[in-house]
């Protein structure tokens, strides 16, 4: 059975959004000298990956970057297959990718079943949202910038109720980033040392 894995860059307040808003960019802006670190923890972290699961936005804004890239990372991630939950995208931009255009619930759930290993979500915060708020999402794994930003859209905006969540890991990425893993939980029905607000 696959586990779906929420694999974010998300700054202290938990904004996710990094295009189309006032504070465009922080990414790039706050990475500072910790990108080779960062590069290491998301590269093995695809070595590990069976398949991503994408939003439309997200597959449009990776595949107009990542399809022409011929490095070693770019090679891994391009050669996954790709899921993009969308009901109206015509075709998938990112190479390897099948549009899934089904009832999302049922949609992820049948992708659960089929792969075994985990399937990992990049952005896509609305689909992410979705994912845990129906339960369908089994970790968490953040990775912490240096910066509070006060607006722009949150991972966990709107998710409707409490999710428990235990920790995995968590460590320091260079000098100011912060790497955490959670497990996440149903509801209030499982065993848990944070909740989700």
């Amino acid at each position: 059975m696959g586990k779906i894995i929420i694999s974010e860059n998300i700054t202290l307040d938990g904004v996710n959004q990094d295009e189309g808003f006032k504070h465009t960019g922080w990414f790039q802006q706050y990475i500072g000298g910790d990108g080779d670190e960062w590069y290491k923890v998301l590269f093995a972290e695809a070595q590990h990956a069976k398949a991503l699961l994408l939003g439309r936005h997200t597959d449009e804004y990776f595949g107009s970057r990542w399809n022409s890239r011929t490095d070693e990372y770019a090679n891994l991630l391009n050669g996954l297959p790709k899921y993009v939950v969308s009901s109206t995208l015509g075709d998938p931009v990112w190479v390897n990718s099948t549009i899934l255009r089904g009832p999302l619930l049922a949609e992820v759930s049948k992708l659960k079943q089929e792969i075994e290993g985990d399937v990992v979500v990049y952005g896509s915060g609305q689909l992410a949202r979705t994912l845990i708020e129906n339960d369908l999402a089994d970790e968490l794994r953040l990775i912490v910038f240096p910066v509070v930003l006060g607006v722009g859209q949150r991972l966990f905006s709107d998710l409707g109720d409490k999710r428990r969540v235990s920790l995995i890991e968590a460590k320091g990425i260079g000098e100011n980033l912060g790497y955490v893993r959670y497990e996440i939980g149903a509801h209030e029905n499982v065993r848990g040392t944070a909740e989700l607000l």
